[in-house]
């Protein structure tokens, strides 16, 4: 999909960061609009149909957590990437984000390069979400081949146990998204009884060890993402 293709909706309700954040994606050849509150931003979206929308969490009249889920519940915005705006430290609003729909967050403030980045980031998954998933998945230095189960990392072959490969190889397929704890059980134990309520953790554990620390970040409360 080209760039200029791209529908992207800024919700919040102070006009220099719209006006800021807006001028920054637009340069970048990005559709995009905007809207002041909640009530508006869901308006918005039901009419403009953007591939990504970036809500504030505090906003008056309606906050972004209400508004996310109205636009998950509206038809044909079910796979709308959505990414909450969130001041440091609101870890209750991640939270409540997450479980509103959310997709992901951006603290701020924010460079406008590093919010490009993100955006560009989260936008990758418009492919990843509609396309088939490949056989052979190439992240950094990382190389998940899931035909032979077999993984590289930095030129060296990693033997994994069935589990943590699947579970390494849902998290690398897109870098930077948070997987909730209940998707991670849905995807890689299905209906198997797991052991324990702490058994993801474990798994994670093990692929700190053996892949690096620095690839597997928790979000407390609600799950991990693989970053590179």
């Amino acid at each position: 999909m080209k760039k200029q293709d791209i529908k992207i909706l800024l919700v919040d309700d102070e006009p220099d960061i719209l006006e800021i954040l807006s001028y920054n994606l637009s340069s970048e050849g990005y559709q995009v609009y905007t809207a002041e509150d909640g009530a508006e931003g869901v308006e918005k979206a039901k009419k403009k149909k953007p591939h990504l929308i970036i809500l504030d969490v505090m906003m008056p009249e309606m906050d972004g957590i209400e508004a996310c889920e109205r636009i998950r519940k509206t038809p044909g915005l079910e796979d709308t990437i959505i990414t909450f705006l969130t001041a440091r430290g609101e870890d209750y609003s991640q939270v409540a984000g997450f479980d509103a729909g959310a997709d992901d967050y951006i603290t701020k403030p924010i460079k406008p390069k590093v919010l490009v980045s993100k955006v560009k980031a989260l936008l990758r998954r418009l492919k990843d979400d509609h396309g088939e998933k490949e056989d052979i998945l190439e992240v950094g230095k990382l190389v998940i081949n899931r035909e032979e189960y077999k993984v590289v990392n930095k030129g060296e072959e990693i033997i994994l146990p069935r589990k943590e490969f699947e579970l390494l190889a849902l998290l690398a397929s897109k870098p930077d998204k948070v997987f909730k704890r209940e998707a991670i059980l849905d995807k890689v134990w299905g209906q198997e009884v797991v052991v324990g309520g702490r058994t993801i953790d474990v798994h994670i554990r093990k692929l700190r060890e053996k892949i690096g620390d620095d690839h597997f970040k928790t979000v407390k409360g609600v799950g991990y993402k693989f970053v590179l």
